[in-house]
């Protein structure tokens, strides 16, 4: 079989990164056919030790955001690997992605303005917390704290509990994304102009991105979003009921659906009646709904209510634990959860086909600094030719 050939390939980018928002987004870029150099300090990403579970000689975290890479391992604090690192970027880079900690880049000359000055051709994406401008442009951050920050936190869980944090990296993942969409673009202008372009991202932003609906009912209303649990403020039907075996979400989001739902249930009467003809006032009388249609849901198991909504045509979906959904044969006809070519780790692959093919699980994430001697060299020996 002819291996894939990726939009990316040629392409070499330096991940200057560390825990999840800079290496995902290096891992989409290798995962795109790029060559990622990730660049580590003496004692590895700090992601490496965050476990248990360990799988292999790293947490099973680090090896998820990781396949598709090169590890160096770098001194920023030695002049001479700083230079040797400074050197490999301006010859050889096309991209660098930093989540450094704030002022760290410049500190050590490896900041975008010092490098695009010397290569005006590099594309720079720089990843902060609280973003680039701004009083607190300058202060760390982690994905609780910009979950609480940004408000994510206070829109998520049950409206008589206390906000919880949504249940994976949302905002480190939803920046790695941002980076790439950034890096993308500049490649794309790059083609044409010949320039690079410093790209900026941050946690906070990619919040304030997630809450865009969010602000907008607040600024038309004056009021605070509340949090709904599994559902949503402005649809009802829309969320999740408990059946006599667990829970399955409904999701009837126009009047269509909720007539479908309502001769799905039995309550035909529903469609007519004043509190539930349409959507506004569905939304008005959610309680009273929601409380009729858990009666009706709580009599059923889930494979059976999920049979009766098929037929009826109405949008409906267990609530799956991940073994569930790892086993489940959707999950395996996508083939999204690919085996590692080179030993047992098996990782959940790029959410997206090219041509119909997902790219390929090329590469296990490296062992500290399993490739820093190879780099170098082929630096060296590249600089040799020239």
């Amino acid at each position: 079989m002819r291996e894939q050939v990726l939009p990316l390939d040629g392409v070499t980018v330096i991940e200057l990164g560390h825990s999840v928002a800079a290496p995902y987004a290096g891992e989409i870029l290798g995962d795109l056919g790029a060559d990622v150099i990730k660049i580590e300090k003496l004692d590895g990403d700090d992601a490496r030790k965050w476990g248990p579970p360990f799988w292999g000689d790293a947490s099973a975290t680090f090896q998820s955001f990781n396949r598709n890479k090169r590890s160096v391992v770098v001194n920023l604090k030695d002049n001479a690997e700083r230079e040797r690192l400074r050197k490999l970027i301006l010859e050889r880079a096309d991209v660098v992605i930093q989540n450094l900690r704030p002022g760290s880049a410049a500190e050590f000359g490896l900041d975008a303005d010092a490098l695009r000055k010397l290569k005006p051709s590099l594309i720079y994406c720089s990843i902060g917390a609280f973003g680039a401008v701004g009083p607190l442009k300058d202060r760390p951050g982690y994905d609780p704290l910009m979950q609480a920050f940004g408000g994510l936190m206070s829109v998520t869980g049950e409206p008589d509990q206390r906000p919880v944090r949504v249940g994976t990296s949302v905002m480190d993942m939803a920046t790695g994304m941002w980076s790439v969409i950034g890096v993308l673009a500049a490649l794309l202008q790059r083609r044409e102009s010949g320039n690079g372009m410093s790209i900026n991202t941050s946690l906070l932003e990619s919040a304030l991105g997630w809450m865009c609906y969010h602000a907008a009912n607040y600024q038309a209303s004056g009021e605070l979003p509340k949090r709904q649990g599994s559902g949503v403020a402005m649809i009802a039907p829309y969320r999740g009921y408990a059946s006599s075996d667990g829970l399955i979400v409904i999701a009837a989001g126009n009047d269509k659906l909720f007539a479908a739902l309502a001769r799905a249930l039995g309550r035909t009467e529903w469609v007519e009646d004043a509190r539930f003809r349409s959507n506004p006032d569905r939304v008005v009388n959610r309680d009273t709904l929601n409380r009729s249609i858990e009666e009706l849901i709580s009599t059923r198991t889930n494979k059976e209510w999920a049979a009766i909504l098929d037929q009826a045509g109405v949008p409906n979906a267990p609530m799956q634990t991940i073994a569930e959904v790892l086993e489940h044969p959707q999950t395996k006809a996508l083939g999204i959860l690919q085996q590692s070519p080179q030993c047992d780790i098996a990782l959940l692959g790029l959410p997206l086909s090219l041509d119909g093919v997902r790219p390929a699980f090329r590469r296990s994430p490296p062992a500290l600094g399993a490739h820093t001697e190879e780099i170098f060299c082929e630096h060296s020996a590249a600089a040799a030719k020239r």
